[in-house]
Formats: structure tokens, C-alpha cells, sequence
């Protein structure tokens, strides 16, 4: 998916252990991976951990939020990954909370550093060419995701809108291939469906199955926001999702 970003924009121009118990390398030997589901009909380690990182985020439980960060590196996600998770929520619920994120997750690397617990800072995102259009490339990945160009009278009637979702969102934020686009719609819609913000949610369900989640993935994602999160953010996820699966087979 990267390369295909980079053509189109050339073409554009656990457990926690303690310093005495063991070094940094066998810190992070003993982390298992968070792999990505293979399966079609449920998710899997990564997308459950990308999936709490953002519902309390959105929802602003700070508690929970460091549990769910320190549970996603101790699976074995990236420093730099986790933190392209809680960016990609300042444009779901605002910096205020992407960024009192960010100093929780800042002040728990920290912490566990000091537990000598080195967790893998991970690579940097792959930089894109130089002179690229950030706005002509943004365009392209919305189009992209969403299956088709996106317009209507709610961008004609307020065209700042339209030009930060394709600047800054699917520009900006979207260019980083630390996530999938797979990885960002999973971060989505659990962030929708705390806020919640339903009307969003249900658009965001849809671009979910045309990047490549099956309607059994995204029940499994509902049914693990309703046993793990909580009922009013797991009644939203739920409904929302048999609103658009039902207007799926109607079609």
C-alpha cells in the first residue's frame, strides 16, 4: 500500500520485568508479536490493542488508556507505531485529548524505562519524495479508501472542511506507513464509537469493508468493544453495524 502512496505522489510531483531480572535484549526477546489477524472472520492481537489505545483515548479514561498502551507494547507494538495511533485521534476527537494521550504514553515509556523495561522505539516512516502535493495526495488516498471521490453539499457549503480531510487527515496524517490503512480504520471507528459519533460511524464501517474488513471482522470488533470497553460504547458499535449490514443485503 505504501508503494502504491509513493507512485502516486512521484506521478503527482505481557509482562513488566525489572532491571535486576534482565537486560534490555531479553526485555524485548520475551515480547511476543502483535500480529494481525490472518483470519476473516475475527480480528487479532494488533487490532484489539489498536482498538482500546483508541476508544480511550477518545473517551478520554486515562487509566485504562496507560493498561491498553502498556498491554500494546508488551505484545510487541512499536514505540513509533503506537504513537502514529494517537495522532491519527486528533482528528477524530481533537489534540486536546490526542495530546493528553500522548503524555500518558510518554510518561509510561518512561516509567518502564525506569523498570528496565527498553521497549523497541521501532522506524520512522518512509518519507515522501521530495516536491510531493500533500493536497493532490491526500485527495488521491480518500479516493482511495472510500471507493470513489468524495463530495456532497456538506464540503460545498463549508470548503475549509474538505481541505483538511485531505491535507491534513488523509494527506498528513494518512502518508505515515507505520499503519495500515487497514490499522487506521480499526483506530476509526473505535474512536466513533466512543465519542460517539454515529452519523461518522456508520460511513466509517462501510470504508472499513472497502479497505479489506469482512462483516464478521467488524461484528467481531463490536462484540469486543460491548465485552471490554463498556455497554454504552458497545450499544453504539453494535447498532451502528447492524444499521449498515442490514442496508448491505437490502441492496
Amino acid at each position: 500500500m505504501r508503494a502504491k502512496l509513493l507512485a502516486m505522489a512521484v506521478a503527482m510531483s505481557g509482562f513488566m520485568m525489572t532491571a535486576e531480572a534482565a537486560d534490555a535484549t531479553s526485555v524485548n526477546d520475551a515480547k511476543p508479536a502483535a500480529v494481525a489477524t490472518t483470519s476473516t472472520t475475527v480480528l487479532g492481537a494488533r487490532e484489539y490493542a489498536i482498538t482500546s489505545i483508541a476508544v480511550f483515548t477518545a473517551n478520554n479514561k486515562q487509566d485504562e488508556l496507560k493498561v491498553a498502551l502498556g498491554k500494546a507494547l508488551d505484545q510487541g507494538m512499536t514505540v513509533n507505531e503506537i504513537k502514529d495511533v494517537l495522532v491519527q485521534m486528533y482528528a477524530y476527537c481533537g489534540f486536546p485529548r490526542s495530546l493528553t494521550a500522548l503524555g500518558t504514553f510518554m510518561a509510561l515509556v518512561e516509567e518502564r524505562k525506569a523498570q528496565g523495561i527498553n521497549d523497541e522505539v521501532g522506524r520512522e516512516a518512509t518519507p515522501l519524495p521530495e516536491g510531493t502535493n500533500i493536497h493532490e495526495l491526500g485527495t488521491a488516498t480518500q479516493t482511495e479508501v472510500c471507493g470513489g471521490p468524495v463530495s456532497g453539499p456538506l464540503y460545498d457549503f463549508c470548503p475549509d472542511a474538505d481541505r483538511y480531510l485531505k491535507d491534513h487527515l488523509f494527506g498528513d496524517v494518512f502518508a505515515s506507513d507505520l499503519l495500515t490503512h487497514k490499522d487506521r480504520e480499526i483506530a476509526t471507528i473505535a474512536a466513533l464509537a466512543s465519542l460517539p459519533a454515529p452519523i461518522q460511524l456508520n460511513a466509517h464501517y462501510n470504508i472499513s469493508m472497502n479497505v479489506g474488513w469482512t462483516p464478521e471482522q467488524l461484528q467481531d470488533f463490536a462484540n469486543y468493544v460491548e465485552k471490554n470497553v463498556g455497554s454504552a460504547e458497545g450499544e453504539v458499535a453494535q447498532s451502528v453495524l447492524k444499521q449498515v449490514l442490514a442496508a448491505k443485503q437490502g441492496k
